[in-house]
């Protein structure tokens, strides 16, 4: 048993054995870290990176822009590779499932790796990347698109990854942004058992962009049109280059890559990460919060087109020298426990996932679980959104045993890396509660005043100077966005835009993002608080709450609920629900309607997309739907609307 219950509480602490094993155990840590966060950093950097050239300055600031270690010289892509191999060469440093289950997995050793980096890195330099440019990638998740990453870094290219689910317009927006020469992309992949042709997406965002080279990695058998003269498939150009490459030795501040946010509200931004503040949170956050060891295996389950996918499905674990678990696929395909077969299959220590799929496992139900032997777990841990009690409690008592930490972290594409969540050799680990910034980290809640909030008071989130080492160095090609977005409400702070309030010793639970609140009768509600009354309903799987323009009260909230498998449909259950949010927020906050319906449009990662409810129930144009997982339920929801809100 890794946890033990506080009996009078609905609190839980790690065991005396789980203290034994942890890398930090002691409370002391926190105080200790916040006397002096510039040296906390700065002796973790020295003794947990390589540098070629250590740094002149440990932090300056000449607010917004900061820097950390300036003058040090490192490269991210040796600090992965290189400094592994002497010692454990032959140690698994990837492995890839593919979709199929007649595949077989690939084991891609650190030797491996390191090869194979070192042979594309010559690739990009054939075709005329020179340090400085930009790579964009748009790619699977196969063991190509670390390659390409780890490549572009060890030779001082930016790397700008685009999800492959996005659109070609989504694609074409972020080249052109970005102005990418070279694009990586592959013919295509498995998804639900189809095969989805990328490349088809690829050409269509091409015109326009200053892409001059397309480089095609053969993922399916098909020839699917490659253009003499810009095509080129990654076997045969790795065919035809040495596997010896050596490191661009890069200044510490220096760009690694740009990662643009989703665009949902407006034109996507270019976050850029910079080299050596970025990759010591990397990795000092995936060892201390996940506990990892030199025989763990990590899974974080996030596409790599996302920063949880970064961070702790590259340069996190790779830099601690970790073997980790990558998917190609859908969870659930091709039977429910797809999950569960692979955490058995390849004795997963850490697990790392979103609070959407443990919903959408927690619905299908515990039998698919319980076929497989989950005993090598000993952490978990959760990502992209506040997590609500029944989706914390299910995962802790079915997947662990109640024996595991959930590891619940808040962060941003922004802060490159965790901020904010309990540690598994100190705890505490509450329900739907955070937890306490990492060591090192200044964060706060303020109220309007930029005064700090009392217990239980919402505020604002942010992060105080001096500024952790992988936060945003800027947007880019923007600097007045970068200025106006996240440095402009409060004087010199980082304003994340979420709202969160103090409980127990100083515990942070986040509420969610302060613009979805809704405006009710001269009232600002949040829709997270609602969702989460909703969501403690017996019942209830999960839900999404949006406003809907109202004459008279501005507007009210309108509740789309899925229920669990056994609950029926009806005005009873609908009024029960009723009352639960009157009872947990309030009279004001009292859904309009409920709507019970079997699906809510979602991304692949298992996020609804509340922004297309939204502009549904609004008569908005609808936008881009093609990332979703399951686009007719958008087909499937203007009818419920139409019918359910005349």
């Amino acid at each position: 048993m890794w946890v033990e219950k506080d009996s009078k509480k609905n609190i839980y602490w790690p065991s005396s054995e789980m203290k034994k094993k942890a890398h930090v155990s002691d409370e002391k840590i926190y105080d200790e870290s916040l006397k002096d966060p510039v040296k906390f950093w700065s002796n973790h950097a020295k003794k947990s990176l390589n540098w070629f050239k250590s740094w002149e300055k440990d932090y300056e600031e000449d607010f917004p822009d900061f820097k950390w270690f300036s003058g040090g010289k490192i490269n991210a892509s040796f600090n992965c590779l290189d400094r592994h191999v002497e010692n454990n060469g032959n140690k698994p440093a990837i492995i890839w499932e593919p979709e199929p289950v007649e595949e077989k997995e690939q084991i891609l050793t650190y030797n491996d790796l390191l090869q194979e980096t070192k042979k594309f890195a010559n690739v990009l330099k054939k075709l005329g990347v020179k340090k400085g440019d930009t790579v964009g990638i748009y790619l699977p998740m196969t063991p190509h698109v670390q390659i390409a990453m780890l490549a572009c870094a060890r030779i001082g290219a930016i790397h700008s990854v685009v999800f492959s689910a996005f659109s070609s317009e989504a694609l074409k927006t972020r080249l052109i942004d970005a102005e990418s020469k070279i694009l990586i992309t592959a013919n295509g992949y498995w998804r639900r058992g189809k095969k989805i042709n990328l490349k088809k997406s690829a050409d269509a965002a091409l015109p326009d962009t200053k892409v001059q080279k397309v480089v095609v990695v053969k993922r399916l058998e098909e020839d699917l049109g490659m253009k003499s003269g810009r095509d080129f498939y990654w076997d045969e150009l790795m065919e035809k280059v040495s596997d010896d490459c050596s490191c661009e030795e890069m200044e510490s501040n220096e760009k690694l890559f740009l990662l643009y946010t989703s665009g949902t509200t407006g034109k996507p931004k270019g976050v850029v990460h910079d080299t050596g503040g970025y990759l010591i949170q990397s990795f000092l956050t995936t060892k201390w919060n996940f506990d990892l060891h030199s025989d763990d295996v990590f899974w974080c389950t996030a596409d790599i087109g996302w920063i949880t996918g970064h961070t702790y499905s590259c340069y996190g674990p790779l830099s601690n020298g970790l073997t980790m678990v990558i998917y190609e696929g859908s969870p659930d395909f091709p039977e429910p426990d797809r999950f569960w077969k692979i955490i058995e299959k390849f004795k997963v220590s850490a697990f790392y996932t979103a609070p959407t799929a443990i919903r959408m496992f927690a619905r299908l139900g515990k039998q698919f679980l319980e076929k497989h032997d989950l005993s090598s777990l000993k952490i978990l841990g959760t990502v992209g959104e506040p997590i609500d009690l029944d989706s914390w409690n299910w995962f802790f008592e079915v997947v662990g045993k109640k024996r595991c930490p959930i590891i619940d972290t808040w962060w941003q594409t922004e802060t490159g890396a965790n901020v904010i969540n309990a540690l598994p050799g100190i705890g505490p680990f509450i329900p739907t509660v955070a937890g306490r910034p990492f060591p090192g980290i200044v964060a706060d809640i303020f109220d309007d005043s930029g005064k700090t909030v009392k217990n239980e008071k919402t505020g604002d989130l942010v992060l105080k100077s001096p500024f952790p080492p992988g936060l945003l160095r800027g947007v880019y090609k923007n600097p007045e966005k970068f200025k106006d977005t996240y440095w402009s409400d409060y004087p010199d702070v980082y304003y994340s835009s979420d709202g969160a309030k103090f409980v127990f010793n100083k515990n942070i639970r986040v509420t969610g993002r302060i613009d979805d609140v809704m405006k009710v009768a001269g009232h600002l509600l949040s829709t997270a608080e609602m969702e989460n009354a909703i969501n403690s309903c017996a019942g209830v799987s999960e839900c999404a709450v949006i406003p809907k323009p109202d004459k008279i009260k501005g507007f009210v909230p309108v509740a789309f609920v899925i229920l669990k498998k056994n609950f029926k449909k009806s005005e009873e259950f609908a009024d029960t629900i009723v009352q639960s949010v009157r009872k947990t927020i309030g009279p004001i906050a009292k859904p309009y309607k409920i709507i019970f319906v079997d699906e809510l449009p979602k991304t692949r990662s298992g996020k609804i997309v509340r922004r297309m409810i939204r502009n549904i129930v609004s008569g908005e144009p609808i936008g881009d739907s093609s990332t979703l997982e399951n686009p007719n339920s958008v087909n499937f929801l203007k009818k419920v609307i139409e019918r359910e809100l005349k």
